[in-house]
C-alpha cells in the first residue's frame, strides 16, 4: 500500500539529545547573543559584572528544570509549555498560554526577519556592493527557513549544528586569546562589580539570552526515548548557553578592563561592533570580518530555530482544535505542513506591512516585534514554573526538593524577571516610542481572549473543550499516580 503524502502525525524516534540541543542553541544563537545581548547588559546592566548576570540568570533557570525534568519525565506533547499549563492550571490556563506562546513566537520570527534583512543588506553591501531591500533579503531567509522545517526537524538540527559549531568556535577562539593575552579578571565577579550599575536591569536582559531553551519541551514527540532525552537536553542547553555568554562576555570585560566596560561599552552601542573591534584587536582584522558573516549565518539560524519552534505551536493548537484543525496536517516526513506555511507567510506579510510604511527595520520591527516575543515567552516561562509546582502538589508528590523547592524558587525568579520585563518594558524593546511601549497590552487581550474564548467552548464545544485535558497531551498517568520517576535510574 502506498503511504499516505499527508498526516497528523509527527514523526517521532527522530532526535537525540544533541540534536535537540543544537535546535536550542541555535534560536539562543550565541554569537548574536554576544553581539547584541551581552553588549547590552554590560552597556545598561551591571557593566563590568555582566559575567555574573548571566550565571545567576543559569542557576534560577537550573532551580526551575529540575521540577520540570519531573514533568518532562512524564509528558511528551509538541505543545511544550502550553501543556504543561493544561495540566496545572487548568484548560482555560493553557488556552491563555497558548495564545501567548502562539503570538510570542510567532512575532518574534516577524522580529528576526528584520534583524536577519538588515545586517545581510548592510554586511553585504558593504562587502560587494550589491545593495537589496532589507525585507526581501528577509522574504528570502524565510522562504529558506520554510524549506528547511518542511524538508524535516532532523535535517534542521543538522543545518543548525553545523552553524552552531562555526559561530561558537570563533568565541572560543577569541576567549582564548583573551585569557593567554590578558587573562580574565576575578573582578568581574566581586561584589562592586555585580552590583554596579543597573544590577535588576542586567540580570533582566542577561535573561533575553537564554530564550529558546524553552523549546526543548516542543521537540518531545519527535524526540528517541522523550522520557529521557528532554530533561537530558534542557539541563545540557541551559549549562551551554550559561558557558559560552557567561565566559564569552567575561572575556569582553576583561579585555576592556572590568571598571571601564560599562563606559566602553555604551561609546561601541550605536554602532554594535564592541564584539567585532575586539576581535579585531585580539585576532586580526581578517578574522573580524570572519565575524560579521558569521553573524549572519547566526541569524538565520535563529530564525530557523524559532520558526521551528512557533510552526510547533500552531501545530499543537490544531490538532487540540483550538485553531483550525488543518494547522495539524503533516507531510509523511512528520514535518507541520500547514502550520509552517502559515506561520512563514504569516512572518512575511507582517514584516511586509512594516517594509510597506517605510519604517525603519532597526528603529521599529525589530524593537516592537523582539521586545513583545521576548515578553511573551519570559511570562511563558513563569506561567510553567507555577504549573509544574501546583501540579506536582495536588499530587502530594512526597519528592520536595525536586517538586516544590527548586521549581518554586525557579519561578520566584522568573516572575521577578517578567515584572522587570513588564515595567521595563522600554529596555526590553530598546524603544521609547508610544505604541511599542503599548504592546504589553497584547497580553492582557490574550489573557482575556483565553478566559473568553474557554467559556464559549465550554458551553459550545464542549468535546473540545474536554479533550484539552487529554488530547493535548500524552500522559503517563500510571507514573503520576505513583509519584515516582516513570524512568527507573535516570
Amino acid at each position: 500500500m502506498t503511504e499516505p503524502s499527508t498526516g497528523t502525525s509527527l514523526r517521532g524516534n527522530t532526535l537525540g539529545v544533541a540534536s535537540i540541543v543544537f535546535l536550542v542553541l541555535a534560536a539562543v544563537a550565541p554569537l548574536t547573543g554576544i553581539v547584541v545581548v551581552a553588549s547590552l547588559v554590560i552597556a545598561f546592566g551591571n557593566g563590568g559584572g555582566a559575567p555574573a548576570s548571566f550565571f545567576i540568570v543559569a542557576i534560577i533557570l537550573l532551580l526551575f528544570a529540575i521540577g520540570y525534568a519531573q514533568m518532562s519525565k512524564q509528558l511528551a506533547n509538541a505543545g511544550g509549555f502550553y501543556a504543561f499549563v493544561v495540566k496545572g492550571l487548568g484548560r482555560t490556563g493553557g488556552l491563555i498560554a497558548g495564545l501567548i506562546a502562539t503570538l510570542g513566537y510567532n512575532l518574534f520570527v516577524v522580529g528576526t526577519i528584520g534583524t536577519s534583512g538588515f545586517f545581510m543588506q548592510t554586511i553585504i553591501a558593504q562587502y560587494t556592493g550589491f545593495n537589496m531591500s532589507w525585507y526581501l533579503w528577509g522574504l528570502l531567509s524565510i522562504a529558506v527557513c520554510f524549506w528547511m522545517g518542511r524538508t524535516g526537524v532532523d535535517f534542521s538540527s543538522k543545518i543548525l549544528g553545523v552553524s552552531l559549531i562555526l559561530e561558537t568556535t570563533i568565541l572560543i577562539v577569541f576567549d582564548i586569546s583573551v585569557l593567554v593575552q590578558t587573562g580574565y579578571s576575578w573582578a568581574a565577579f566581586s561584589p562592586a562589580a555585580v552590583f554596579s550599575g543597573s544590577f535588576p536591569i542586567g540580570l533582566l536582559l542577561a535573561a533575553t539570552g537564554y530564550l529558546g531553551f524553552e523549546a526543548t519541551a516542543l521537540f518531545s514527540e519527535e524526540a528517541k526515548n522523550p522520557l529521557r532525552t528532554i530533561p537530558r537536553a534542557t539541563y545540557t542547553a541551559i549549562i551551554a548557553i550559561a558557558l559560552i555568554l557567561g565566559v564569552s562576555t567575561w572575556a569582553v570585560v576583561s579585555a576592556t578592563g572590568v571598571a571601564q566596560a560599562q563606559a566602553t561599552a555604551q561609546k561601541h552601542l550605536e554602532a554594535g561592533d564592541l564584539l567585532f573591534s575586539l576581535i579585531g584587536q585580539y585576532l586580526g582584522q581578517p578574522m573580524a570580518v570572519i565575524a560579521t558573516i558569521l553573524l549572519l549565518v547566526s541569524l538565520f539560524a535563529a530564525m530557523l530555530a524559532f520558526h521551528n519552534s512557533a510552526t510547533r505551536y500552531l501545530y499543537s493548537l490544531g490538532r487540540a482544535r483550538i485553531l483550525p484543525s488543518i494547522l495539524a496536517r503533516t507531510r509523511k516526513n512528520g514535518a507541520p505542513q500547514i502550520a509552517g506555511a502559515v506561520q512563514a507567510g504569516f512572518g512575511a506579510i507582517v514584516a511586509g506591512c512594516f517594509a510597506l510604511a517605510g519604517l525603519d527595520p532597526m528603529l521599529v520591527v525589530v524593537p516592537s516585534m523582539l521586545g513583545i516575543g521576548t515578553l511573551s515567552v519570559i511570562v511563558l516561562q513563569t506561567l510553567a514554573a507555577l504549573s509544574i509546582v501546583v501540579w506536582f502538589r495536588r499530587q502530594r508528590d512526597p519528592r520536595w526538593w525536586s517538586t516544590f523547592i527548586a521549581p518554586g524558587l525557579g519561578f520566584l525568579g522568573l516572575l521577578s524577571i517578567a515584572l522587570l520585563a513588564t515595567f521595563n518594558f522600554s529596555v526590553v524593546a530598546g524603544s521609547d516610542n508610544p505604541v511599542i511601549l503599548s504592546l504589553p497590552w497584547l497580553l492582557v487581550l490574550a489573557g482575556i481572549g483565553g478566559i473568553v474564548y474557554g467559556a464559549v467552548l465550554k458551553r459550545k464545544k464542549p468535546d473540545v473543550y474536554d479533550a484539552l485535558a487529554t488530547d493535548l497531551e500524552k500522559f503517563n498517568v500510571h507514573a503520576a499516580e505513583r509519584g515516582k520517576d516513570p524512568v527507573p535510574g535516570f
